[in-house]
């Protein structure tokens, strides 16, 4: 039962969170109502158990036991009546009866806390089994005899990926080189697999068959140590810490010094958003209305990657939350973060849904379905007339796109005068 009644407990406090996060979107689409369900019924869930709790397993016994305990004092007068005729000692009498006066006062508090102590039990209990359960997650172990890699070369050698409780594989037999110091784009529709093959690498999974090598070397051979000091990983969904913008970009290199970060800093394109903080680089994220715009965020996890200065860069859609101006600066900062400190080139893994930041790449990856579909130059692939034709024609045709004043005019009503002629177009990188 108290199992059943810390689950509900905790069910109540997540449906109250998920409620509260997502009431923009409830209001924007009216969905107030239907939305308030899930909560409305893990609170009526939680109720009802702790209604029986309270009525079924407490309310009898834990009334009598405070009735008995209570009125333990009541029984001392009579008590006291009847044994004091044939006390010869009164003072000793007395100073008993003052004891027992006290002691009888303490019980019932003492006794209640007992009572309770069980409920601190089972929820203490509840407590410990879940931090037992993340500490039963399975960890990367290091190999008895690690390998250490030749170069930062990247190699899928027939790799085949499946997520756990799926029937399709996400990556089917999928080869392909990544050599050192090139860069390699992963393009594709989405599902395709391409986020699951980046995140192969740093061993985030591993593969199911077949290899993952860097430096010819199988990734699960390495000290995870290594490994992970190795690669840089740009994230698609990034997050700041509660700390510092200095303390959130040095989390990649802890004894990095200030001057350092604020060299990987500019050389991400973040100095106008340090120069709009209020305690610029010292201003902590989220306090005093210092929240930034996603493009924003993305050139501070790309200044945590430069810092790092990691020979092997992973970048999982590291454009996807850009504006127009933040995605050129970011373009910037992808051109700086390409070369290390004295200028050697990285190895750059990306993915990349934007067409126009992966066609000057040295080799680009077609997935499809699990499936590397195509490989080439952005050239080659044009001329080869696949499916990564059909994708940058489609792309030429969303940038290119405009409402001309002919097409404008013929959709206004007559007597209404026809709206300026607009152009809405983008550009190819």
């Amino acid at each position: 039962f108290m199992t059943r009644y810390m689950e509900s407990l905790v069910k109540m406090n997540k449906t109250g969170t998920e409620y509260v996060r997502g009431i923009p979107v409830v209001k924007v689409f009216q969905q107030t109502v239907y939305s308030f369900r899930a909560f409305h019924d893990a609170i009526e869930e939680f109720t009802v158990l702790a209604q029986d709790y309270a009525v079924k397993w407490c309310q009898t016994p834990q009334a009598l036991s405070l009735t008995v305990i209570s009125a333990a004092a009541a029984f001392l007068v009579p008590v006291a009546v009847l044994l004091a005729p044939g006390e010869t000692d009164l003072a000793h009498f007395a100073a008993n009866f003052a004891f027992y006066a006290i002691f009888s006062a303490v019980i019932p508090t003492a006794m209640t806390r007992v009572m309770f102590m069980s409920d601190a039990f089972q929820s203490a209990t509840d407590a410990v089994n879940r931090v037992e359960e993340v500490l039963a997650a399975p960890v990367i172990e290091a190999p008895l005899s690690p390998r250490t890699p030749a170069d930062n070369s990247i190699r899928f050698n027939d790799v085949t990926f499946t997520y756990e409780g799926s029937g399709e594989p996400a990556l089917d037999h999928v080869s392909f080189d990544v050599p050192a110091g090139a860069t390699v784009a992963l393009v594709g529709p989405s599902g395709g697999g391409k986020t699951t093959a980046a995140s192969l690498v740093p061993r985030f999974w591993d593969a199911d068959s077949g290899h993952v090598l860097v430096g010819g070397t199988d990734v699960r051979d390495m000290d995870p140590a290594d490994l992970m000091g190795r690669v840089a990983f740009v994230f698609q969904a990034n997050r700041l810490f509660s700390q510092s913008i200095l303390e959130n970009v040095r989390a990649a290199r802890p004894d990095a010094t200030r001057e350092q970060v604020m060299a990987a800093l500019e050389a991400a394109q973040c100095s106008d958003i340090i120069a709009k903080l209020p305690n610029g680089v010292d201003t902590v994220y989220g306090t005093d209305g210092s929240h930034l715009s996603g493009g924003e965020v993305q050139r501070l996890m790309l200044a945590r990657a430069i810092l790092k200065d990691a020979p092997i860069v992973v970048l999982d859609e590291a454009t996807a939350f850009a504006d127009p101006e933040n995605e050129v600066k970011i373009q910037a900062a992808f051109k700086r973060l390409a070369r290390g400190r004295d200028g050697s080139p990285r190895t750059v893994l990306m993915v990349a849904h934007r067409l126009s930041t992966v066609r000057n790449a040295d080799k680009i990856v077609v997935l499809n379905e699990g499936c590397a579909a195509e490989q080439g130059t952005h050239e080659e692939l044009l001329a080869a007339g696949g499916l990564y034709a059909r994708m940058w024609a489609d792309y030429e045709k969303a940038v290119s796109w405009r409402i001309t004043s002919a097409e404008q005019s013929s959709k206004e009503p007559k007597g209404t005068e026809p709206h300026r002629a607009e152009r809405v177009e983008g550009s190819v990188a």
